[in-house]
């Protein structure tokens, strides 16, 4: 009897959890991703111990693209068997205008660019015009000290600039107190769609720190 329950016990949780894979077969997919994060997190968070240029006083980032990453309905892969050639040094340093630098560039296409099945310009190509379709709410750009609100106000923002645009096809993100990101999900010929179940988990906190562009 306690070895059967064990075993239900552990199957609930497996099945609760995204099913995320790596090394999967270039292609094969069911939507899209579109990560939007807020540079002042990142940074507080992380670009600031690594000296990042993105970071740097003046760079002027809010909502960079953090990736478009291919999704299953549930669980995502990661780190695909490619026959795409790596992209040059140069592309990557052209996205940094949208990315923040041509690192992340470069660990997006690696972790999830790869698994698009498209060729590295190709796949930046398709990256910036799904960033560029969404229209970024212009009013987190004039915040001028840290605030604290809640995350739904972030979220009908965004879906008030984007009227094409539903609450279960949008999901915004905390981390350490903090707004982190905006994701959107797009089909792939990046029209909006509903999210995957795994997908859709806004942020549970009532208020959340959000500070200025820099």
């Amino acid at each position: 009897m306690f070895h059967r329950l064990i075993c239900t016990v552990f199957m609930a949780c497996t099945l609760a959890l995204p099913a995320q894979s790596e090394g999967e077969r270039a292609g094969d997919f069911d939507y899209y991703l579109l990560a939007l994060s807020w540079s002042p997190t990142w940074c507080k968070l992380s670009g600031d111990a690594r000296g990042s240029q993105q970071c740097a006083r003046g760079a002027d980032f809010g909502f960079v693209l953090h990736g478009l990453w291919p999704q299953y309905e549930n669980g995502w892969p990661s780190y695909c068997r490619t026959s795409q050639r790596p992209p040059s040094r140069s592309l990557t340093s052209a996205q940094a205008d949208i990315m923040g630098t041509s690192g992340a560039a470069w660990h997006q296409w690696k972790k999830h660019g790869s698994c698009t099945g498209l060729s590295g310009p190709a796949y930046y190509q398709l990256a910036r015009k799904a960033y560029e379709r969404i229209n970024r709410p212009e009013v987190f750009r004039k915040i001028t000290k840290t605030m604290t609100l809640p995350p739904s106000i972030i979220e009908e923002a965004f879906l008030e600039a984007n009227p094409d645009l539903y609450a279960d096809q949008i999901t915004i993100t905390c981390k350490d107190q903090r707004i982190q990101e905006a994701r959107i999900c797009m089909d792939k010929d990046l029209n909006f769609r509903r999210c995957g179940r795994d997908t859709i988990r806004d942020c549970k906190m009532k208020k959340a720190l959000m500070a200025p562009i820099r």
